[in-house]
């Protein structure tokens, strides 16, 4: 448990939770400052793959930089229950051809609808997780 009185999860278990699930939030700066962006991703060899259009204020803003990564879940019924799982690492545009082919195939959907394809990987450096107790 956390000073919070959550419970703190393993690496292991925040890779398998970001698995099961397809929406998330990258934060980047922007223009000097905080962004949050909501984004569809997969999970792909501890690193998270979303694809954007070339010209999307992520693609410029975060593309070379260390960005952080969320994602939860969380579920409200007769008892709460919940995790919340953040990931920091550096944001890559995907331009190795064989990276590329797996990143096509991962089935990414972009929401802009001009969306090129430009992935951008972010490798996990740092991953850290919070579950609300049960």
């Amino acid at each position: 448990m956390d000073t919070a009185g959550l419970e703190s999860l393993s690496a292991q278990e925040c890779f398998r939770l970001l698995a099961k699930i397809p929406l998330g939030r990258v934060v980047y700066t922007d223009r000097a400052l905080p962004a949050v962006l909501p984004v569809t991703f997969a999970l792909h060899e501890k690193a998270v793959i979303i694809r954007t259009s070339a010209h999307s204020r992520l693609a410029v803003a975060a593309t070379g930089k260390v960005v952080a990564f969320e994602a939860d879940e969380y579920a409200e019924s007769c008892v709460r229950s919940g995790w919340s799982v953040v990931a920091i690492g550096h944001a890559v545009k995907v331009t190795d051809p064989g990276e590329l082919e797996v990143a096509r195939q991962l089935g990414l959907r972009a929401w802009a609808p001009d969306a090129e394809d430009w992935y951008i990987r972010i490798s996990v450096e740092i991953v850290s997780g919070r579950r609300l107790p049960s």
